[in-house]
């Protein structure tokens, strides 16, 4: 290792002290930390989250409400003993569901009151959301053993950001303007909308042996002029439904996504999120599907992908994406959002897409990669750091100690400051269930991935302040899907997600 100063040796013994935090998986059993394991339930638990740039509502899109709906319904068929005076061949006959959450649920915007209390209707639009997602969750949950659960996330973001306003927050700051040379994408006033949504209802649908099942989407577009009865045309789309697979019980998410001239940078992820606290880039309470939440370095994912189509290019689509929050010094994030900082973790397989972290781009490498036996390789030697297995790091900006070179994390799009480690697949990680080259499970290679993601995230450098003890690698998302990142012509992404579950080391019985 090249010689390092006193700084840089205390801005690395995090890193170094995280070597004391040996992976038990090796022979442990594994349970799971979803309140859906493997997606099987029979009945939907589905949430729907829209964002402007910085994880916002700002202004919510004409005669749609809040940007918060949910489908969450229970599927009721008696078995056969209990039918009376009923043909007991056609299902479709005695077959129910129960809709937990209404039209009008989903239609409630800001300053609506809403049907129970204990909920504030807030005429601001982003503090509205919050309380809307509270509302759909308690009409949602499941409880279970004390430990309940409320739904899976679909989370659609606009990508546009429109500099002459001040909806976003730097780094965590108002500001009076926004002042910067990076550039963003933006039509003009009002780029940052909220999108169209419709909703198709889950419902009962049978195969040729009646058994049944529930089959619903959300569908819509960012373009507000959109009019489906004449097609999608060149409009945006995204389109979000699910069906089950009768075979082995899995829910199977089919996601597709296009982007448009006026809206070129969009994004669509399917969420296992926190069911209590803070998620992945959000200061707020939110609700979700991770009863336990993982920690490094003792965690996995299963999920089955399947990508039909991959986005074009800028097409950054994440097997794996994980969002956790902590502080420079350390301690949890506690809703201070000049303090606390996102950071996040993501596998893109894309084979477009390249390695900005190179030898001679080292501001797009993160200072350190600890190899798989504990070795510690600084970006300077240019003869054993895998350059080729990072896309890119950024540090968040209100690291005041950060190693320079650095490349500063975008500071708009976060409500709060973010670090970014984005990877390439590469043989580094293959050893821990990742892709290993380039091509590995795009289009035409549908597998099934189990991917010890707390042993990696173990591995990463993350920002800390000189001298503080390690942060805790807790992670409150849990995420697969794509960033169509500033298309310059229309593009498609289109792919399904089954199989999705977390599994955590079961704990000895005292």
């Amino acid at each position: 290792m090249p010689f390092l100063s006193p700084l840089q040796l205390l801005l690395l013994l995090p890193l170094l002290l995280n070597l004391w935090e040996i992976p038990t998986n090796a022979s442990k059993n594994y349970i799971s930390a979803i309140g859906d394991p493997g997606m099987k339930n029979p009945n939907t638990r589905i949430g729907f989250e829209a964002w402007n740039f910085c994880n916002e509502v700002g202004f919510e899109a004409p005669h749609m409400g809040s940007p918060r709906l949910a489908d969450c319904a229970d599927l009721q068929c008696p078995i056969i003993h209990e039918v009376v005076n009923a043909d007991i061949v056609n299902k479709e006959s005695v077959c129910k569901v129960h809709h937990k959450v209404k039209p009008s649920d989903n239609r409630l915007g800001a300053g609506d009151n809403f049907p129970i209390p204990g909920f504030q209707p807030y005429a601001d639009p982003d503090r509205y959301a919050v309380e809307k997602e509270l509302y759909l969750a308690s009409l949602c949950e499941v409880s279970e053993s004390g430990d309940p659960w409320q739904f899976w996330m679909i989370m659609l973001k606009n990508g546009n950001f429109d500099k002459n306003t001040t909806l976003c927050p730097e780094n965590g700051k108002k500001v009076a303007k926004i002042v910067t040379d990076r550039k963003f994408p933006c039509f003009g006033k009002g780029c940052m909308n909220q999108p169209l949504v419709y909703h198709n209802q889950s419902k009962p649908v049978f195969n040729e042996q009646q058994e049944a099942s529930l089959s619903g989407g959300f569908y819509g577009s960012y373009d507000l002029d959109a009019d489906f009865s004449k097609g999608v045309g060149n409009k945006s789309f995204f389109s979000v439904s699910w069906k089950k697979n009768l075979t082995n019980g899995s829910w199977i998410i089919s996601n597709k996504l296009s982007t448009s001239s006026k809206y070129p940078w969009l994004m669509l992820y399917l969420r296992a999120d926190s069911t209590r606290g803070f998620n992945g880039g959000y200061h707020y309470e939110g609700r979700g599907m991770l009863r336990k939440l993982p920690e490094s370095p003792n965690f996995k994912t299963k999920l089955t992908l399947d990508i039909k189509q991959g986005g074009g290019p800028n097409s950054q689509f994440y097997l794996s994406d994980i969002g956790g929050c902590w502080k420079n010094n350390g301690l949890p994030c506690d809703g201070d959002v000049l303090t606390d900082v996102t950071r996040y973790s993501e596998m893109i397989i894309n084979p477009e897409t390249t390695s900005w972290c190179r030898a001679d781009n080292l501001v797009s490498c993160p200072p350190y990669h600890l190899s798989v036996m504990g070795e510690v390789i600084h970006r300077n030697d240019s003869f054993r750091y895998p350059y080729s297995a990072y896309h890119l790091y950024c540090g968040p900006g209100n690291a005041e100690f950060a190693e320079k070179p650095v490349d500063i994390c975008d500071p708009y799009s976060n409500p709060q400051s973010q670090e970014i480690l984005q990877l390439l697949p590469h043989p580094e990680w293959a050893v821990h269930g990742y892709p290993e080259k380039q091509g590995d499970g795009w289009i035409g290679d549908s597998r099934s991935w189990e991917l010890d993601v707390g042993a990696l995230s173990n591995r990463l450098y993350f920002y800390q302040d000189p001298g503080t003890a390690p942060a805790k690698r807790i992670w409150s998302s849990i995420n697969v899907g794509v960033e169509i990142y500033v298309s310059n012509k229309r593009e498609t992404a289109e792919w399904t997600v089954s199989d999705f579950d977390v599994l955590l080391p079961e704990e000895k019985q005292q």
